[in-house]
């Protein structure tokens, strides 16, 4: 990419992916309970058990880098994290306990190990049969109740944007791969009705959530990285399809994508390259995470040519900014915790922040696009 360093961005890289992989809990409880690392991503300090989104989200930066290296270390290592947590045993099902199946799906695509092949199908029917949905069938965002990993907050009849990326991805990855049209239909209705509902009209942006009880979108907060599920995912599920999907659909799909990328160039912070966590409120505080995700989206956009060039000098100051904001350990800085949904720019605003599986996964996905622009 034209003004950023070849080699810097490379040694960074590599070291963000080993800060990925050794990434932990907090020393001790009182650290956990104000922050810290908050959310590990290997280790399960203090019996909690690490399998859910921050550790999907991980994993699947770690499962793109693998097949971009080609690297037999962090094959291995995927699969015997797989290994380990199923041994000791899963949490309860629900949307973000679904996100590392993603990986699992596309994992055992080399292994075909009967173990990862029947849980994923198990949790794929699970999710067609068993999912509490809202009205019009839409994905309730079901997710982990805090304090107890074998309970689910219900969060009724509400949907979210984070479930395009931690959940129908993996659902359509399966359809597509057993040749379950069913599957497939309802990854696009799900896909359908969250633009439907999230997105905003005039503006292009996703807004955080939508209630079928109050039919209103909560605080009605465009959210940095709940936009960048989107931003990045969108392309990961169109790929899916490997040329396949139906052309009205994805003229619709790329429409929506492309009206997001144009509203988040005119919002990117000119002096840090990141974009705020509150995409419309320059004085919240700039967010690496979400930036990585829109940053990867748009560069991916730019390779697809489904975005012109005007977009690079964009895309450039992103990397910039994540890279000015990796520490020399690997550590990604400047990254907001797990957000719930909120009532108002406050709460996003209050939002801790400190070293995170995503953050380090995002990141990779981005400096992996810049290395290939």
């Amino acid at each position: 990419m034209k003004g950023i360093n070849k080699e810097e961005l490379e040694k960074k890289l590599n070291l963000v992916i080993e800060k990925l992989m050794n990434l932990g809990g907090p020393e001790d409880e009182k650290e956990l309970e104000e922050g810290g690392e908050k959310i590990g991503f290997f280790r399960r300090d203090f019996g909690i058990r690490e399998w859910d989104w921050p550790q999907g989200v991980g994993l699947h930066g770690l499962l793109k880098i693998m097949k971009e290296k080609k690297n037999q270390e962090y094959r291995d290592f995927l699969y015997q994290w797989f290994k380990d947590n199923i041994r000791q045993g899963l949490p309860s099902k629900n949307i973000n306990t679904t996100t590392p199946l993603l990986t699992l799906a596309e994992l055992n695509e080399d292994f075909k190990d009967p173990e990862f092949e029947t849980l994923c199908l198990k949790w794929a029917d699970w999710l067609m049969n068993c999912l509490p949905r809202t009205k019009e069938g839409g994905f309730q965002h079901v997710t982990s109740a805090n304090g107890d990993r074998q309970g689910v907050r219900l969060n009724e009849n509400e949907m979210w944007i984070d479930t395009l990326f931690m959940t129908v991805l993996f659902l359509n990855r399966m359809g597509q791969k057993y040749n379950r049209q069913d599957w497939i239909d309802e990854s696009i209705h799900q896909v359908l009705m969250h633009i439907k509902y999230l997105c905003d009209r005039r503006t292009g942006l996703f807004y955080h959530g939508w209630t079928f009880n109050e039919k209103n979108n909560f605080g009605g907060v465009f959210w940095c990285r709940g936009n960048s599920w989107f931003t990045l995912g969108i392309l990961d599920y169109i790929d899916m399809f490997e040329g396949s999907m139906n052309a009205g659909l994805k003229t619709f799909v790329v429409d929506t994508y492309k009206a997001q990328t144009e509203k988040l160039k005119e919002l990117q912070d000119p002096k840090t390259g990141l974009w705020h966590t509150v995409l419309t409120d320059p004085d919240s505080y700039v967010e690496t995470s979400g930036t990585a995700a829109i940053a990867a989206g748009i560069l991916k956009g730019i390779r697809y040519g489904i975005l012109d060039d005007s977009y690079l000098p964009c895309a450039q100051k992103a990397i910039q900014g994540i890279l000015n904001n990796i520490d020399e350990d690997g550590t990604v800085l400047q990254v907001s915790g797990g957000t719930g949904m909120g009532a108002n720019e406050d709460h996003y605003k209050n939002i801790l922040i400190a070293p995170m599986a995503y953050g380090q996964s995002l990141t990779i996905l981005a400096l992996a696009e810049a290395l290939n622009s």
